[in-house]
């Protein structure tokens, strides 16, 4: 009972918390003039705000959290805010269908087929899980006519599941004996370096690099287009810039409302966008400026930490950054290769050039699990890009960039523990019995005893999140039409599990709802790298005594 309680508290406590979110995007919403998702902005917070003060009240006196109650805790509460986090896209969207506010509300005329796929609650809970994991798959065919509130919400959702939701409630449950170290903890798998000796020190050092990084994205969005414009003697800085801040039609540039959306989501590698094109709305300037943000977003917080620090070596130093680098790069190469041999099946290409941008785009976009696209990957039953190029895509996503980081995936460092782990093994045959063998890793010397240790863990969670991916495409395959290329299905279950958001045209509010239901739970289990999901449902059997844990 007392890892109910605990757990339950814990989660009331979160529940708190995101309830702000809600509170802040009426706010937004009134800014935006759209006053008619007040009231479901205010109903979902006052929802989940009653559900978290309960919880939290009834449960106060739980005892502290352990390692346990803390994966638990993690697991439980993406869960929860699957469902609450999902309220406001079906109030909305019922709001318009049913326009029961008065004029002044500015309640759209006529509800768009966008916005009204979310009055089917299934939707309003995937687009819910798809921010709060920084997924970015989506249920809106048309982002253009969704209203401001919803682009906000969804982005919202994703800057803040980007960075962590637990991580965020650190702050606010961190006390002496909380038990909020381990429940950071659990949430980072421990492969979010400590920056700072305390806890609540470093939840602060985190949250202030990711304004900062979210600030100066938001800026070189805004700015890219001026300062290019102006450079290339398109128009000057200033005119420009002043057509973008009036959201006109600027030659090169972001207008303000997607800069400050595709800020937030391509830092937090999430992926969502206001326009069904993604970055492909816009020209080359734009698609090179986002690059860097989500390159930013694929670093490991506590190198940002060091590298603000003037630690500037770090860039190179650092094992994983070092290998953020050259694994896009090579990436990024090896897709240019394939789509100018054939990987280009629709002919979407006609230059060199536009053949090399996509494909860098397209792979920093996967590897890094932030899912923008300028290209089309497939068409649904259609062919876009070859199987070739496709599984190159899928292996980006599956590797993932640096632990630390706002990506999902297996992490490169988790990869290469794989691959110098299982060299490690195959030579130990050929060791002498007496030999003390270590293993170097960056800068750490791991003893036999670490190798060992962290290579099971590696394999466990590779392995779990194998056959997860084997059960989510054998689910697809089930209930979609056969006319589906089988390297799609893959595809899009790859992307729900690595927290991606690329789709090649299968994800949508078409899908079966058993479907959608599977990549519910793909997104979910990827943004908790499968050991807490395990660990929740191992503590329900044992709730409910479906098994002994005594041997």
């Amino acid at each position: 009972m007392g890892t109910f309680s605990t757990v339950a508290r814990d989660v009331g406590r979160i529940l708190q918390v995101v309830s702000l979110m809600l509170v802040v995007s009426a706010v937004v919403a009134v800014v935006t003039s759209e006053f008619f998702a007040v009231p479901a902005f205010l109903v979902s917070a006052g929802i989940m705000a009653a559900i978290g003060t309960g919880l939290a009240q009834r449960y106060a006196d739980a005892p502290s959290s352990g390692k346990l109650e803390a994966m638990v805790t993690a697991a439980s509460a993406w869960g929860v805010l699957t469902i609450l986090g999902g309220l406001p896209f079906i109030f909305i969207a019922w709001t318009i269908y049913l326009d029961p506010l008065p004029a002044w509300a500015n309640t759209p005329e006529m509800i768009s087929d966008t916005t009204d796929v979310f009055r089917h609650p299934l939707n309003g809970f995937f687009e819910s899980i798809s921010g709060f994991t920084s997924t970015g798959l989506t249920m809106a065919v048309v982002e253009d006519d969704l209203p401001r509130s919803l682009h906000w919400w969804r982005s919202f959702t994703e800057w803040i599941g980007g960075v962590g939701v637990i991580v965020l409630t650190v702050a606010i449950l961190a006390r002496p004996g909380s038990g909020s170290l381990t429940l950071f903890e659990s949430e980072a798998r421990k492969k979010k370096s400590k920056v700072l000796p305390s806890v609540v020190s470093t939840v602060k050092e985190i949250w202030k690099i990711y304004l900062g990084l979210t600030v100066a994205s938001i800026l070189l969005l805004l700015f890219a287009g001026p300062v290019w414009a102006a450079a290339t003697g398109q128009a000057s800085f200033v005119e420009e810039l002043l057509a973008v801040l009036g959201n006109g039609d600027p030659a090169v540039g972001m207008p303000l409302w997607p800069a400050i959306n595709h800020g937030m989501t391509g830092i937090a590698t999430g992926g969502f966008s206001v326009h069904a094109a993604s970055i492909g709305e816009y020209g080359p300037i734009i698609q090179y400026a986002v690059i860097p943000i989500m390159v930013a977003g694929s670093i490991a917080f506590p190198v940002h930490y060091l590298i603000l620090k003037g630690e500037i070596k770090n860039f190179y130093a650092d094992l994983q950054t070092r290998w953020v680098f050259g694994w896009f790069a090579i990436g990024s190469v090896l897709l240019t290769t394939v789509l100018l041999l054939g990987g280009d099946a629709s002919g979407q290409f006609d230059t060199f050039e536009e053949t090399f941008r996509a494909a860098f785009f397209q792979f920093v976009s996967a590897a890094s699990n932030t899912g923008f696209g300028t290209a089309a990957i497939g068409g649904g039953t259609e062919r876009a890009m070859s199987a070739g190029a496709t599984f190159l895509l899928c292996l980006g996503m599956l590797t993932g960039a640096a632990a630390g980081s706002t990506v999902g995936g297996l992490k490169l460092i988790r990869v290469l523990t794989l691959i110098k782990g299982t060299i490690w093994q195959v030579r130990d045959i050929f060791a002498p019995d007496h030999a003390v063998r270590q293993l170097q890793m960056g800068k750490r010397t791991l003893s036999e005893e670490q190798v060992q240790a962290e290579y099971t863990e590696a394999a466990v969670v590779f392995v779990l999140w194998v056959l997860c991916l084997i059960v989510g495409v054998a689910v697809l395959l089930w209930t979609l039409s056969p006319d589906h290329p089988a390297e799609y299905v893959i595809f899009d279950v790859m992307s729900a599990q690595s927290n991606v958001g690329l789709d090649a045209g299968i994800t949508g509010p078409d899908m079966p709802d058993a479907a959608k239901v599977m990549l519910i739970f793909n997104m979910w289990i990827g943004r908790l790298e499968i050991i807490p999901v395990a660990v929740l449902l191992g503590a329900i059997l044992q709730q409910l005594n479906l098994y002994r844990t005594d041997g």
